[in-house]
């Protein structure tokens, strides 16, 4: 980028930040007093008449109707996040009522190595991972989140949580300033595995979801997973993985460009996005980060759930050598399963999840079927599954033989 143009972005950039009208613009359209066609909508307002479920179904499903709930009262857990691909721990099943999930993330912007060639790009990372860390709660329960942008940062950040309902997922009450924090309170409505990300505004949408910035939240249903026939489903370990399309620009003789300093690249970037064909695309971070010594790992006989992110763009997720015994295509976790699947669908902006038990040892390739991804791109993870291997479901009946 000339010195100009890089003048200019950063211009840009800071005015958009200083800017009060467009914080005072996400506050309104946070709290529902924006004025649309000459009618205002307040707050608190309802838009039609009665409720979807009646307050049986509610406690069913939430432990507790909403309105019945005394926030003041509920117990509250901390949930210590943990790096992907590990899962914090967690209750498969709830005990109790609802809950007040305490959680803290800071955003750190760093500059990262993303495959064996030293290609470098500047990760925009919450809790300074790519993907950010998996965020596991039951249905009903409050989520807690205190959101710290670290003054070291160029950029401002926020949080849209699929998961949440209003105020843009709460992007527009979580917008910060580096040296800033904030803290959101949403409750979990729905079951189900959802993406969250970054959502400043504009093309800093984008621009901050593929440098990195998104993650994932599961929702468990309040009595855990089931076959959709009123069989529960356990599982023995549990495993996240966030599928990452970069977009790295080249130079005038091909080769990938490296920047000095965070949003150095965001007029390339940006160019290069709007080709939609991206330079790598990757599990949790890089090319590698979960295959080889940094295999997942299981057992004989354990039941896995794998979780799957991309909050960017369509993924074509498959085990090769092994099944989606139960997948939850659309992240829908109160819904029934699918089963026995060979590849499912991941919709881009979604989380969904898929549950195996191991059968046979072996090192088992997780892929996104779209195999020059996969293969060319990065997008290739593996699972060592120890144990005794079983003949009968297997066997290579005559080796290899001249004809």
């Amino acid at each position: 980028m000339s010195d100009v143009s890089n003048k200019t972005v950063r211009a840009s950039a800071a005015d958009a930040l200083e800017n009060p009208k467009r914080r005072a613009l996400l506050a309104a359209t946070a709290t529902g007093s924006l004025a649309f066609a000459g009618a205002t909508m307040m707050a608190g307002t309802s838009q039609a008449a009665g409720t979807a479920t009646s307050t049986t179904d509610a406690v069913k499903l939430l432990g507790q109707a909403t309105a019945d709930v005394d926030i003041s009262t509920l117990p509250r857990i901390k949930q210590k996040l943990v790096p992907p691909p590990g899962v914090p721990e967690h209750d498969q099943v709830a005990k109790g009522g609802p809950k007040i999930v305490e959680v803290e993330m800071n955003i750190i912007e760093k500059k990262v190595e993303i495959d064996d060639n030293g290609t470098t790009i500047w990760a925009f990372a919450y809790e300074g991972s790519v993907p950010g860390p998996l965020i596991v709660c039951h249905q009903g329960d409050y989520i807690e989140l205190t959101l710290k942008n670290d003054p070291s940062n160029m950029l401002e950040h926020n949080i849209d949580f699929h998961a949440s309902t209003g105020a843009l997922g709460g992007g527009a009450l979580t917008l910060i300033l580096p040296g800033e924090q904030v803290k959101l309170r949403f409750r979990a409505l729905k079951a189900g595995t959802f993406t969250y990300h970054c959502a400043p505004g504009g093309e800093m949408i984008p621009y901050h979801v593929v440098h990195g910035m998104n993650g994932a939240i599961m929702v468990l249903p309040r009595d855990g997973l089931t076959d959709g026939n009123g069989t529960a489903l356990h599982y023995d370990r549990a495993y996240f993985i966030g599928e990452q399309d970069y977009y790295i620009p080249k130079d005038a003789q091909g080769n990938f460009k490296d920047y000095p300093t965070a949003l150095d690249d965001f007029s390339d970037s940006l160019d290069t996005m709007r080709g939609l064909v991206p330079s790598h695309v990757v599990f949790n971070g890089r090319a590698g980060a979960l295959a080889g010594d940094n295999a997942m790992t299981a057992k004989v006989g354990e039941t896995v759930l794998f979780i799957h992110n991309q909050a960017n763009r369509d993924s074509r997720p498959h085990l090769i050598g092994g099944h989606g015994d139960y997948v939850w295509e659309a992240g829908n976790l109160a819904d029934k399963p699918m089963t026995g699947i060979e590849t499912w669908f991941i919709r881009g902006g979604s989380a969904g999840a898929a549950l195996y038990t191991f059968v046979q040892p072996g090192t088992y390739a997780y892929v996104t079927h779209n195999l020059i991804e996969a293969v060319l791109l990065g997008g290739l993870a593996h699972v060592k599954v120890e144990g005794q291997w079983d003949n009968k479901v297997m066997e290579q009946v005559q080796p290899p033989t001249k004809m």
